[in-house]
């Protein structure tokens, strides 16, 4: 039996619980300790002796531009990785190929455009993302730190659309052992370069860029092994067709991330227009830990995610339903203990960050009142993901900016002028509640579409 049928099998018969756990494992584990390592700068950084608080500024003030570059790394692996899924199951080896190849060749090109522009345009954009209230020092740190991530976008982006590439055509172990390795080498360097080398914030950058071109090059050479798809430059094809294929199927993550970065710049603005740069920091390290608390539902996610594409190009819309429910449950329950936990012990959470008693107070109440809605995640995320696995553009676009864009950016520039600091930490809490009324319907639409399957003829 050929490697074509093999994987067609294994996709489209393996029980749906049992594949999506085999897939899921590595991409939570990947997730979780990218998590981590997405947090190691703000940590590190937090130990340093003097101008702690305001190198933690930076970093969350820096973030917003490196959830944009991760936003269109996203865009193209996600948009080639949907699309080559539904290819290959539906034997279309060809069109799969020339995706992969022609959605890399893109990521690279506008990761080179981002680092030349960025790094010409620093001054501006590190006015853009900080607010009027921020000292000088921590401006400057802003922009040595920004300067050093903005070397790093095209490996980003490039390893994102390989890891997501990898992950849609089953190999979750490939791209699991490539986000590993540059994770590992970030918070290997972060404290010999911070604390020991004494670099101080140059350091959390450099070790941050150093662990994604580590992530990039175990990828690239994993790309090629086993029945993956080999990347050539004689595939690469940048026309009309695949643009709109990685549009369709990208646009839903480049919302989602954009708009998470507009969401986390207006957040650090109305943070120290409410507050202070300790207001700014507690708000940078709940944003962190929520983000770390979120890696293993969005890793057991993308666990879904090929399953979802796959058996939706083959016809096999039972499974693509089944495996939705199974994702909503088990990520409802999983996030209802972890939100528990969180709330009851949220100081403690912020202390092992920063132990600054202005700092701690913001992000408790800011982390606790994200808890307290944190399971509603499980299903705002898989109905996106799902939505978007299956090539419905415009409802994944939808979902997928509802709770960073549609519903919170109102909140955000709305709660704080009514109850100042309060409307800050509050406004996530808010917009989550509001973005499940969105979602719901949406995906409850689609799915009461799926009676029967059709199953294709080989």
């Amino acid at each position: 039996m050929n490697a074509k049928n093999d994987r067609f099998i294994k996709m489209t018969t393996t029980p749906v619980p049992k594949l999506i756990t085999q897939l899921a494992v590595p991409t939570i584990i990947s997730m979780l300790v990218t998590g981590i390592y997405n947090t190691a700068d703000t940590y590190f950084v937090g130990q340093i002796r003097e101008n702690a608080t305001q190198a933690t500024a930076a970093v969350g003030i820096v973030f917003p531009m490196m959830a944009i570059i991760q936003a269109m790394g996203f865009f193209y692996g996600h948009g080639s990785g949907n699309f080559l899924s539904r290819m290959l199951g539906a034997g279309e080896k060809e069109k799969a190929s020339d995706m992969a190849s022609t959605g890399f060749a893109m990521a690279v090109l506008t990761g080179l455009l981002v680092t030349v522009l960025g790094n010409c345009f620093i001054g501006p954009i590190a006015s853009f993302l900080a607010s009027e209230e921020v000292s000088v020092q921590t401006m400057q740190m802003t922009k040595e730190y920004g300067r050093i991530i903005l070397m790093g976008a095209p490996f980003m982006m490039a390893q994102f659309v390989i890891n997501n590439q990898l992950r849609f055509q089953g190999s979750a172990m490939y791209a699991m052992v490539g986000l590993l390795s540059g994770a590992i080498i970030n918070m290997l360097l972060d404290p010999i370069l911070i604390l020991v080398a004494g670099m101080g914030i140059r350091g959390a950058a450099i070790a941050t860029v150093s662990g994604q071109i580590m992530s990039f090059v175990i990828l690239l050479i994993g790309s090629s092994k086993g029945e993956n798809i080999r990347l050539h430059f004689g595939n690469i094809h940048i026309n009309k067709y695949y643009i709109v294929q990685i549009t369709n199927g990208g646009l839903p993550s480049l919302f989602r991330q954009g708009l998470a970065s507009v969401s986390t710049i207006l957040l650090n603005r109305a943070a120290g227009m409410w507050g202070s740069e300790n207001a700014i920091a507690g708000m940078t390290i709940t944003t962190r830990v929520f983000m770390l608390m979120s890696c293993a539902l969005i890793g057991f996610g993308q666990g879904y995610q090929p399953v979802c594409s796959f058996n939706y190009g083959a016809g096999l819309t039972a499974r693509v339903k089944e495996g939705y429910w199974f994702c909503v449950k088990w990520g409802t329950i999983f996030l209802a203990c972890i939100g528990a936990t969180c709330f009851v012990f949220a100081p403690q959470v912020i202390e092992v960050f920063r132990n600054d008693p202005p700092v701690v107070a913001v992000g408790t109440v800011a982390l606790r009142c994200q808890a307290c809605v944190l399971p509603l995640s499980a299903f705002i995320v898989m109905s996106n993901m799902m939505l978007q696995s299956i090539g419905k553009g415009v409802k994944a676009t939808i979902t997928a900016s509802a709770r960073n864009g549609i519903c919170f950016i109102p909140m955000i520039l709305l709660l704080p002028k009514f109850f100042g600091l309060t409307g800050v930490e509050i406004a996530q809490t808010v917009a989550d509640v509001l973005a499940l009324f969105i979602t719901v319907p949406l995906a409850l639409s689609e799915i009461r579409k799926w009676n029967e399957d059709v199953i294709p003829t080989e």
